[in-house]
């Protein structure tokens, strides 16, 4: 954890470190490494789908399975995790981040499995990941990416762990909120960089985020941008800023007709 790391991922990663001694006691990490090594299938290549279609001109879009908040708290209520990952697929989206945080987010990790089963796109694990075990956990559960989050850790912990995860074969995705943490992801060889237009202190949204810290970033890694994108016009604002993908959640989770919202995104 980082000296400055937010209040709120404090919490989070307090509890989350309670979880993961939990579940190193149901199933230890020599048994995860031995599924692994027993899986058949490959990872799909989230990063390459995501280049792709950012180089075909198509609007890439990691579409968010995702219940609830721990600052919104319940945003669906019908939430049926697989229907939801079907009708993204169907309606163009590119990759999917599924929650796999059961106590804030009301997501699960099980959900990883089911959803690979249903969907053939390529899965984030969307979770606090303060523990290498969590980075086999997220493949032997059917993750083809991980999300590290650089505000709740050091530059060593981010070699480390990314390390681990090009060991079996999953991308990354590296968060960051402001320049600091731009400029320390950019000490790492993550090539997949995630602008949270969220601000984890006061959870205020600012789009203007995206655009500052694009200016940091070298041609040859990818931006993403997080959070607050609600319409087409943002994800225009945003493509003109210098983002290349976008991970959209709420707005989605919200929709009634949530491939319609997708499409609506889309611009098509």
């Amino acid at each position: 954890m980082t000296t400055d790391t937010p209040d709120i991922l404090k919490k989070i990663i307090a509890h989350k470190q309670v979880e993961v001694a939990a579940a190193k006691t149901a199933s230890s990490l020599s048994e995860l490494k031995l599924r692994i090594s027993d899986m058949e299938d490959v990872p799909r290549g989230f990063e390459r789908h995501i280049r792709e279609a950012s180089a075909s001109g198509w609007t890439a879009i990691i579409a968010e399975i995702k219940r609830g908040s721990p600052s919104k708290g319940i945003i669906r209520d019908d939430f049926d995790p697989l229907e939801i990952a079907s009708i993204y697929q169907d309606n163009g989206a590119t990759c999917l981040s599924v929650l796999t945080d059961e106590h804030f987010f009301h997501g699960h990790l099980r959900y990883l499995a089911l959803i690979r089963e249903t969907v053939a796109l390529p899965l984030l694990r969307k979770d606090f990941i303060c523990d290498p075990y969590q980075i086999y956990e997220a493949r032997a559960a059917g993750a083809d990416a991980v999300l590290f989050i650089a505000a709740m850790l050091d530059l060593k912990q981010l070699h480390d762990f990314h390390s681990v995860a090009k060991d079996i074969n999953l991308d990354v995705l590296l968060e960051v909120h402001d320049e600091e943490e731009m400029e320390k992801a950019l000490q790492t060889d993550c090539t997949l960089i995630g602008v949270n237009n969220r601000n984890l202190r006061t959870f205020a949204m600012d789009l203007d985020t995206t655009a500052r810290l694009a200016r940091m970033m070298p041609p040859e890694r990818l931006l993403v941008t997080e959070s607050g994108i609600n319409n087409r016009d943002d994800i225009d604002r945003l493509a003109t800023d210098g983002a290349q993908a976008y991970l959209i959640g709420e707005s989605m989770m919200r929709e009634a007709d949530v491939g319609r919202k997708l499409r609506e995104l889309l611009g098509s």
